[in-house]
């Protein structure tokens, strides 16, 4: 399963916590459709689980994962940075043996 750092954990929680935002909101990660983008993960933050997905959650911060993002990113972790301007930056790596 995938698991989250110190510093993803904050920053979903601070992405999903905006007060017109529903309790249930997390970020969702899926793969892409278009054969073009095979084996492209897109993240965006959604306002709940979609049907089948596995539900990851830590410390209040909810990762949706659809079925086939689930099974590439099982033995992997989510790390997360703010640059000086704001922007975040998500980073996947492989689990420490």
């Amino acid at each position: 399963m995938l698991t989250l750092t110190d510093s993803a954990v904050q920053v979903i929680r601070t992405v999903t916590s905006q007060p017109e935002l529903s309790p249930q909101t997390g970020l969702r990660i899926a793969t892409q459709n278009q054969p073009e983008e095979a084996g492209t993960l897109a993240l965006a933050v959604a306002e709940g689980p979609q049907a089948g997905d596995e539900i990851v959650e830590d410390q209040g911060a909810r990762v949706y994962l659809e079925p086939d993002a689930a099974s590439i990113l099982d033995e992997m972790t989510l790390d997360a940075s703010v640059d000086e301007q704001g922007d975040v930056t998500f980073r996947l790596a492989d689990k420490p043996a």
